[in-house]
């Protein structure tokens, strides 16, 4: 049995026997990953131990206080948050020995090959074929769109239609693309903030061996919900400490600008102050009650908290800092490697959280799912339930 008491002599082990001091970071991370203290609540071989998921705060504070690195969590953050468990939850063993480790230690970036130009929020109907050879490779042709690193990523986590001849969410199969592979091309996509963080991807003639699919055929939609629901709560339910996120900046102007407040602005401050806190600690039980298992659709009511935070709190910030919030700092087209949404300035953060309520979900997809899935509301009329996908009007 995994307890406290028996992590933290598993740590002190791997801290004397790779000191962070001595030992460069991503020997120092593959050590870890193989004694099991990478995520403990992963089975032993692939970075866990079995453990409670809530034990891995004890492995977390005895590393962070040793100066041990980290895996730059925020980088990988689709293959940690998305990939990892919904490998771990359908891959082949072949799968899981040879994707988690470099996944985790940030060897190689992933990311999600699923909205198209015609397929956003109605995510089921993508248009992006992959076709089975003889031999039993796929041949995937179609476009991709806002796909967040893919300028940098090794491994996309890709559904694709295989079957037509069927309702849009019975002919969805899901695979594992290689994006460095001959017909893999990225474009990226300047945005509002003058960066292009995210992409558009063009996939003309790409091969897939079989050995990269993950689920059985057909059965797409059913993994990539195991995708989302980890996608929600990964957004929406990140771990922070009080006044962090977006808050934190406002709240120090606060204290710091005597001379920039209201009485209104005051007012204002407080409810999305204790509303920011209700959800910090609304996703800290969220992360406590994945302890006994996969994600639902809770995530989605975090993710929808989320984008509305963000969205009223950079609106406030702005107001508050009067002309100051009207400057930007620097337009210059980027292709960063993260989000960093307390590294810029306030007309930053306006502009950028103003996709909060898209990515991820848009929010009035969520706001059925929280209906439907968490709430037991009828669900909305759907003509197109029983109809193939090649009869759907486009």
């Amino acid at each position: 049995m995994t307890d406290t008491a028996e992590l933290q002599r598993r740590t002190a082990q791997l801290l004397a026997d790779h000191p962070p001091a001595t030992t460069g970071r991503l020997d120092f991370l593959k050590a870890r990953f193989d004694a099991g203290l990478a995520w403990v609540h992963y089975p032993e071989g692939l970075g866990g131990l079995g453990a409670p998921r809530s034990l891995q705060a004890v492995v977390d504070a005895e590393l962070e206080a040793a100066g041990a690195p980290d895996n730059d969590p925020r980088r990988i953050g689709i293959g940690l948050g998305m990939a990892a468990p919904t490998i771990l939850k359908y891959g082949t063993d072949e799968q899981k020995q040879r994707f988690l480790r470099p996944l985790w230690t940030g060897e190689e970036v992933w990311c999600q090959l699923f909205s198209e130009p015609g397929a956003g929020s109605d995510l089921a109907a993508l248009g992006t074929r992959a076709v089975r050879e003889d031999g039993g490779d796929w041949i995937v042709n179609g476009q991709k769109v806002w796909t967040s690193s893919a300028h940098v990523a090794r491994w996309a986590i890709l559904i694709a239609r295989t079957d037509p001849d069927v309702p849009k969410h019975a002919g969805i199969t899901y695979f594992l693309c290689d994006m460095t592979d001959p017909g893999v091309e990225v474009r990226p996509l300047r945005q509002i903030t003058g960066e292009a963080e995210f992409n558009e991807v063009f996939l003309t003639g790409v091969r897939i061996p079989d050995t990269r699919r993950l689920g059985e055929v057909g059965a797409g939609w059913r993994v990539a919900q195991t995708t989302l629901n980890n996608e929600r709560v990964a957004i929406g339910g990140m771990r922070l400490p009080r006044e962090g996120g977006m808050i934190g900046p406002v709240a120090r102007t606060w204290r710091e600008r005597p001379e920039l407040r209201t009485h209104d602005l005051h007012q204002r401050l407080l409810k999305l102050w204790v509303e920011a806190e209700v959800a910090r600690l609304t996703g800290e039980r969220l992360r406590q009650q994945l302890a006994s298992g996969q994600p639902g659709p809770e995530g989605a009511g975090m993710k929808l908290a989320f984008a509305r935070l963000n969205q009223e709190i950079s609106g406030l910030e702005v107001e508050l800092r009067g002309e100051e919030g009207l400057l930007y700092d620097d337009w210059t087209m980027r292709r960063p490697e993260l989000v960093d949404f307390t590294g810029r300035d306030a007309g930053y953060r306006y502009l950028r959280s103003k996709g909060n309520s898209i990515e991820g979900g848009t929010s009035e997809v969520l706001l059925n799912i929280v209906a439907e899935r968490v709430l037991g509301l009828p669900s909305e009329p759907r003509t197109d339930k029983d109809v193939a996908w090649k009869d759907l009007a486009r």
